[in-house]
């Protein structure tokens, strides 16, 4: 009988501090395969800080992390695909489109670049995927923020992860190429059975394919449906403060959240201190 696959990720009382001060604690979270859940928050409540203790790269305060049926470790597992936070790419880097989803193949990105077996073709049928095609051999520095993303995408993907952690992805990107990244992250997941976590200030691109959602916020988090969490009821209770949620045009709008204003036109400072 053919073994279970793991489970994605396993999160069981959680909790991290930095100093005195609390990002969040009590967190438990299960995630199935070829679950999609967006983490919400803002500035500060410490999302990006989540996403690296899942990486092996912060050490929780209390409780354990275990992905793809392994405990997390600072050395990394490369069946977790990662999208960090990124500004574009310098116009002089020297690279092609092809060169930056090869980082994801022919070797560890974080280290020195290896050949493989079958690394060539591999690459190829990565670019047709995230469908970089037209523009895989200019420089990459010259391609717009959708195409370096679109490239991204491809270099997380390269190990065919059970796990792709998401961190802003479609920051600085106009509704289409949202729309397109969106696409190429959910086809992931429904043809892989892979689950993600990504991690994003405003949720009406991802709304309509979003199976749950993890809110942070003032230390405390609320973890559900869409319709469960993004509520002005829910919110208000997590921000300590009246908080309200619209519909507008068909997108959510959400009204009175401190740093509202900042988490939806300061990305680039998200973060930053967890």
């Amino acid at each position: 009988m053919t073994p279970p696959h793991p489970m994605p990720l396993e999160i069981t009382g959680a909790g991290l501090r930095r100093g005195d001060r609390r990002l969040w604690e009590g967190l438990d979270l299960a995630v199935e395969p070829g679950e999609l859940i967006a983490v919400l928050g803002p500035s500060g409540s410490g999302k990006t800080t989540l996403l690296r203790a899942i990486l092996g790269l912060e050490a929780l305060s209390e409780g354990s992390i275990r992905a793809l049926g392994e405990p997390v470790r600072g050395r990394g597992n490369r069946r977790i695909g990662y999208i960090p936070q990124q500004r574009p790419l310098p116009p002089e880097t020297a690279l092609r489109g092809r060169d930056l989803v090869a980082l994801g193949v022919d070797g560890h990105r974080f280290g020195l670049p290896f050949s493989r077996r079958g690394d060539a073709q591999r690459i190829e049928r990565l670019i047709d995927a995230v469908g970089a095609r037209d523009f895989a051999d200019d420089p990459v520095g010259l391609l717009s923020g959708g195409e370096q993303q679109r490239l991204r995408v491809g270099q997380a993907l390269a190990d065919d992860p059970g796990l792709l952690l998401c961190d802003e992805p479609l920051t600085s990107l106009d509704l289409a190429n949202q729309q397109a990244v969106v696409e190429l992250i959910d086809r992931y997941r429904r043809e892989s059975g892979g689950a993600v976590l990504l991690v994003t200030h405003d949720i009406n691109p991802v709304l309509g394919k979003v199976d749950r959602i993890l809110y942070l916020a003032n230390g405390r988090f609320m973890l559900g449906r869409p319709d469960e969490v993004l509520n002005s009821e829910v919110l208000t209770a997590l921000y300590g403060a009246p908080v309200f949620v619209l519909r507008a045009g068909g997108r959510l709008v959400v009204v009175g959240a401190p740093d509202a204003e900042e988490s939806h036109h300061h990305h680039e400072h998200d973060e930053a201190d967890g």
